[in-house]
């Protein structure tokens, strides 16, 4: 397998900033500004998590510690909605979808909390039942009690506006979405041929019907200003072990991956935590075209170096 070195030399990397040392920097204080001076989240607890070099459910459970505990989402006898990225027919090692490790203790622990039930679906790009077995979320989802739902029937989703979207004004959203008390994004990091980065924001095109219409009409626009309706995850959160590189967002191989990134980012604000998988993956705060957009509209924020981060290395 190649190493991380091995894809900075090749030019597979995305973004000439791309750091081996600190993952362009993220990792890295950069601001001047006093602790009291960072904005924290509305809860008052950080307004990001970053965890690294530990396993999957170690950081998970690190990241949910830091925000309050899982009590802190998920009251008893709440429903409760996961969206991982399910949408390939493909295996964990592929990191084309969300690690399997993280929804199924994502599940267990909302259950712990005294969830009514834990719902996990994704509007599938390749056919759904292989999707979700092959991706290994359905054996864990199930295994924990939580419940695998399709998204592949138009009759699954209803219709809703988008108040003040440029381009997106009105579309299908699964019901699920809707109707859950609590719902969890938890996107995989990787490369996009269209989007450039697929993240949280982009996760979103798992939750509704047409996503043609996205496609054709301003991709980067659409995302943006789906930001804008009314139910938004009550929290994001990445999988950036592995972040694929290049050839998203199925990849071909595991060569298309940097192995070792070992990286979770958990946040409220779904443009703030898209910012940082930017970072990630090379580019600037606001290199993602869909980032700076929602950025702009004010529908979160992208300024890291003026958000309370709390950085956390599990040794």
């Amino acid at each position: 397998m190649h190493t991380r070195r091995d894809f900075i030399k090749k030019g597979f990397a995305i973004g000439a900033a791309f750091s081996l040392a600190d993952l362009s920097g993220f990792f890295t204080r950069e601001t001047r500004a006093a602790d009291s001076e960072l904005l924290a989240g509305p809860d008052g607890k950080p307004y990001l998590i970053a965890v690294r070099d530990g396993e999957r459910v170690a950081m998970l459970d690190r990241a949910i510690e830091a925000l309050g505990g899982i009590g802190a989402f998920v009251k008893k006898g709440q429903t409760v909605l996961i969206k991982p990225n399910i949408g390939w027919d493909c295996p964990p090692e592929r990191a084309a979808n969300t690690h399997p490790d993280l929804v199924g203790r994502l599940t267990e622990l909302c259950l712990a909390a005294g969830a009514a039930s834990v719902s996990v679906f994704d509007h599938t790009c390749d056919a759904w039942e292989k999707a979700y077995a092959n991706s290994g979320i359905k054996a864990v989802v199930e295994k924990a009690g939580g419940k695998m739902v399709p998204g592949n029937d138009e009759t699954y989703y209803r219709e809703v506006t988008v108040s003040g979207g440029e381009k997106l004004r009105a579309l299908k959203v699964h019901q699920l979405v809707l109707d859950s008390d609590v719902w969890f994004n938890v996107p995989v990091l990787k490369h996009h041929g269209g989007a450039t980065m697929t993240a949280a924001m982009k996760n979103h095109m798992g939750i509704i019907w047409d996503r043609g219409f996205w496609h054709k009409n301003d991709l980067h626009q659409c995302i943006a200003d789906f930001i804008r309706h009314r139910r938004a995850p009550d929290l994001n959160i990445t999988d950036a072990y592995t972040p694929m590189m290049r050839n998203g967002p199925r990849g071909k191989s595991v060569d298309d991956l940097i192995p070792n990134v070992k990286t979770l980012l958990a946040s409220r604000d779904i443009v703030a935590i898209d910012a940082a998988g930017s970072k990630i993956l090379g580019h600037a705060n606001d290199g993602i075209g869909y980032v700076k957009l929602a950025a702009a509209a004010r529908l979160g924020r992208c300024d890291l170096d003026h958000l309370q981060i709390k950085r956390i290395r599990i040794s």
